[in-house]
């Protein structure tokens, strides 16, 4: 593991009920990032999404794909002390659901970047499986 939460913590503003990334396993500063989030049955979006069939929400899979993208573009220095904000989702596609007891593997790789702009293309994964794909949008304010 290359960071934990807090260490994480000390890059994205997100904190908790709402950072949804556990750990970045690699890291190439405004390029890639590998990033897990381990689904835990007290996640409190399984209260209610839904109380006797509980899945991850597919919108929460992009956030987790944005929130890794942060990781990769606010570890540049010029970024340090910056936040990134969505500024949108091209061809989000959710192949499979994700419920408590999976570890979501959370790839992201920048593919372009125009002044404080940028592109990710995302992928989460379970056992390999693809679970969600989506091209983010950002910006680094």
């Amino acid at each position: 593991m290359l960071m934990n939460k807090e260490q994480i913590m000390e890059i994205i503003p997100h904190r908790d009920p709402f950072l949804l990334i556990d750990e970045i396993e690699e890291l190439e500063p405004g390029k890639r990032v590998v990033a897990y989030k381990n689904m835990t049955p007290d996640e409190f979006w399984f209260k209610g999404h839904f109380p006797d069939y509980p899945v991850v929400p597919g919108v929460l899979m992009v956030e987790m794909m944005a929130q890794a993208g942060c990781a990769a573009m606010l570890t540049l220095p010029e970024n340090k002390g910056k936040i990134g904000f969505f500024g949108g989702i091209k061809e989000a596609k959710f192949r499979r659901q994700v419920v408590p007891g999976d570890r979501l593997k959370i790839e992201v790789e920048i593919i372009k970047v125009k002044g404080p702009i940028g592109v990710g293309k995302g992928l989460c994964t379970v056992n390999g499986e693809k679970a969600v794909s989506a091209e983010i949008t950002f910006a680094i304010k």
